[in-house]
């Protein structure tokens, strides 16, 4: 892109933003005159991590499924950040990591969603848990933590927990539950207080391996800064939602997905409380959202036993999956196939040099998926360690090492890569290895078609190749892996005894279940998980981020997706579409 280019869109971008904006503030007026008198306990809505110049898709879910509530007669009450960080995720810059966030654009975008919201000071919170209000909350340095932090090692700081007390519910259950985060324990309870540790090291870790780009950290003063800050962070917010739910007494709390720092200490602190936590992320399909009272970004799903595909659902999906075929389809606003093209001559001549030929799906390492992931081997790297035995084991086999497109987006640029990884090992001199680069689209569902099975680690394509009938082994836990859909050995020798009996095996037996529930599990996905918001929600000039449609109030208090969400957070029920 030129500079001329660059610098008209940027101009564009701030016309939309600002805008947009407007028409946001228009709107939030109407939902504050129009709201019904609010009756029962709040719902408590946080907001830390979900953009800070701009709509992300995440913030207009939040923004709209609160409006809907308040439109209901449902109270609300918002716990947003003014400056509450000494460092963020989203502000920080890798370049120069004791830089400052840029607070000002954030705390403006966060203003003009509660536009017509009365901020309630702390002290006042309790006289409004009949109302809408919204609690800032702003960064106090805690002098004890950081001294208890400024010596440790990287390693040591990922293990650092520090003691909190605050209130709890008289039903409240310490013990971890399938789902929801196993981190900390009760120390002391009593009466209605508790004190417990909060492991500040481990909430903090999945958003600085994010927005580092790598899994493996080094441990050098940077990172090591950059963590602690996370940390005394995490501790400034898990202090104050603690009190701010003393304060208001919420029947529920909705937060981002739970992996970034903020979200995870708010989270923590109210699951502790004995509340339920609602985390929401994008969904497959395009202006979708997934909610969940589990992990989001592990994408729980229950599928009853006797749900199975009529002759129109099975139909519609098999018109989704030929458009994803043919690289047709985005998620959050990103296109990850702008073109796909087939196998060619050269390298179907060489493929009929080998027996067999298996691909191998990777993931971008820092993924917030990966935590979940990483359930059999330490990370990604020590799975393809486990695969690159195999390649030199097995000379009459190709391999085709994938690379995921997304390694190389912009501004989301990976710095611990595959295609590094390869370079490193030598891959690509192999005789019997082909890599193909995050740049290079190549049709994966024909490599798929040629393949003996099929190596995944937790790619969303091991489910759709288990849709086209091939055998795949997964190396890591994947959200179709909560389901019999793959081959999923739980151990690391499992692992290496699976693949070593699948490359000498003439065939290869796949349990009919497998194609049956993978179909079921991206239908549930696609058509009853993913709640729809394109009624109300378009991208905007660039993709990732949305603007807001024009749309009457009504439509929206009435609309089927907010249906869902109402019935989810107020009675409990899961959060599924009506298809």
């Amino acid at each position: 892109m030129s500079f001329d280019d660059f610098f008209t869109q940027r101009i564009k971008r701030g016309l939309v933003r600002r805008l947009n904006n407007l028409k946001i503030a228009a709107m939030s007026r109407q939902v504050a005159q129009r709201a019904p008198e609010p009756n029962g306990q709040p719902v408590a809505f946080f907001k830390a991590s979900t953009g800070i110049d701009d709509l992300s898709w995440n913030s207009g879910f939040h923004m709209l499924a609160s409006w809907a509530l308040r439109l209901q007669g449902v109270p609300v009450v918002y716990f947003a950040c003014n400056a509450g960080m000494s460092h963020c995720v989203l502000g920080t810059n890798r370049e120069e990591v004791h830089r400052q966030p840029p607070c000002k654009s954030c705390i403006y975008q966060s203003r003009t969603l509660y536009t017509a919201v009365p901020s309630a000071a702390s002290s006042n919170l309790e006289a409004r848990v009949g109302a809408s209000g919204v609690h800032w909350f702003t960064f106090d340095r805690e002098a004890q933590l950081e001294q208890a932090l400024q010596s440790l090692s990287l390693h040591d700081l990922t293990q650092f927990q520090w003691a909190l007390r605050t209130s709890v519910h008289a039903s409240t259950n310490y013990a971890a539950s399938p789902g929801k985060s196993p981190l900390g324990s009760l120390r002391s309870s009593r009466g209605h207080e508790a004190e417990f540790d909060v492991p500040l090291g481990q909430l903090c870790l999945p958003g600085l391996r994010w927005i580092l780009r790598r899994h493996n950290l080094d441990d050098d003063e940077d990172t090591r800064f950059l963590l602690r800050e996370y940390m005394l962070s995490a501790w400034n917010v898990a202090q104050k939602f603690a009190r701010f739910l003393d304060e208001t007494d919420p029947r529920a709390v909705v937060v981002f997905n739970g992996q970034f720092f903020p979200e995870a200490a708010a989270r923590f602190v109210a699951q502790r409380r004995g509340l339920r936590v609602i985390t929401h992320e994008v969904g497959l399909q395009p202006a979708s959202a997934f909610f969940t009272e589990g992990d989001a970004t592990a994408y729980p799903m229950t599928i009853p036993d006797d749900f199975e595909l009529n002759a129109a659902q099975n139909s519609r999906l098999d018109d989704y999956l030929q458009k994803r075929f043919r690289g047709q389809f985005s998620m959050a606003g990103i296109e990850f196939w702008p073109t796909m093209r087939g196998l060619d001559a050269s390298f179907l001549k060489r493929a009929a040099r080998f027996q067999q030929v298996v691909p191998v799906f990777t993931n971008v390492i820092f993924d917030t998926s990966q935590p979940h992931a990483n359930a059999v081997f330490a990370d990604m790297f020590a799975w393809l360690e486990m695969v690159l035995d195999a390649v030199k084991a097995h000379p009459d086999t190709m391999f085709v090492i994938r690379a995921h497109p997304d390694e190389t987006r912009t501004r989301k640029e990976s710095r611990e890569t595959v295609q590094g990884w390869a370079g490193a090992n030598g891959v690509e001199k192999l005789p019997n290895v082909v890599f193909v680069a995050p740049t290079e689209y190549l049709s994966s569902y024909e490599l798929i078609q040629r393949s003996k099975f099929v190596m995944v680690y937790n790619s969303t394509i091991g489910l759709e190749a288990s849709i086209m009938g091939k055998p795949v082994l997964c190396g890591g836990r994947a959200r179709f892996t909560q389901y019999p859909t793959v081959f999923f050995p739980q151990s690391a020798d499992q692992q290496t005894s699976k693949m070593v009996e699948f490359l000498a095996a003439e065939t290869i037996d796949v349990p009919p279940e497998f194609m049956r529930n993978a179909r079921r599990f991206l239908y549930y996905q696609l058509f009853k998980t993913s709640l729809p918001f394109g009624d109300y929600l378009v991208p905007s000039v660039r993709k990732t981020q949305t603007r807001l449609k024009s749309f009457g109030l009504e439509r929206l208090a009435h609309s089927s997706t907010v249906g869902v969400i109402s019935k989810g957070i107020n009675n409990n029920q899961e959060f599924l579409i009506d298809d």
